[in-house]
């Protein structure tokens, strides 16, 4: 079980989280779900995801076509990158059909909490930022950020991340 806090103080730093910490140990068909305000940082991680796995195409926000798919210029899985913040029912979700690009590719989903149901086995990222030495997901300002790392079934068991 990975139950980690990250302190990430930048970008780039976010965007090693992605590359360094998360991609080596992502295999096809692991759903990574990231909870965070505006602009804590969850596209910036799977922008070096994508970068790690060697995607085609840049890594930029979904939000407006919800879900965008970067084939793999490897033989590593693909990348689904999906916005889920427009969406205001689990039915919306399940009309993106994720389930059946599930076991081929890394499926990423920001505003994500409903899409727990697409996998028993999943990780779960929850980007806090600095607000007045207070760590909160509210708070629209820049600063630090603290990344908690949690995993959802036995997938994940005998998985340990490295270091950051």
């Amino acid at each position: 079980m990975i139950d980690r806090t990250v302190t990430v103080p930048d970008a780039e730093t976010m965007r090693r989280l992605g590359s360094d910490v998360l991609a080596p140990v992502l295999q096809a068909g692991d759903l990574v779900i990231l909870t965070g305000d505006l602009g804590a940082g969850k596209t910036t991680l799977t922008q070096g995801l994508g970068a790690a796995l060697g995607v085609r195409g840049d890594v930029a926000s979904p939000t407006f076509i919800i879900a965008r798919t970067h084939p793999s210029l490897t033989d590593g899985p693909d990348l689904v990158h999906v916005d889920a913040y427009r969406l205001t029912t689990l039915a919306e979700l399940d009309d993106l059909d994720l389930d059946t690009s599930l076991e081929d590719a890394v499926t990423v989903v920001e505003w994500g909490d409903d899409a727990a149901a697409l996998s028993d086995d999943r990780l779960h990222l929850t980007i806090l930022r600095e607000r007045g030495g207070v760590f909160d997901m509210d708070d629209p300002s820049g600063g630090e950020r603290r990344v908690r790392i949690t995993s959802h079934g036995r997938r994940w068991d005998a998985v340990e991340l490295p270091q950051l």
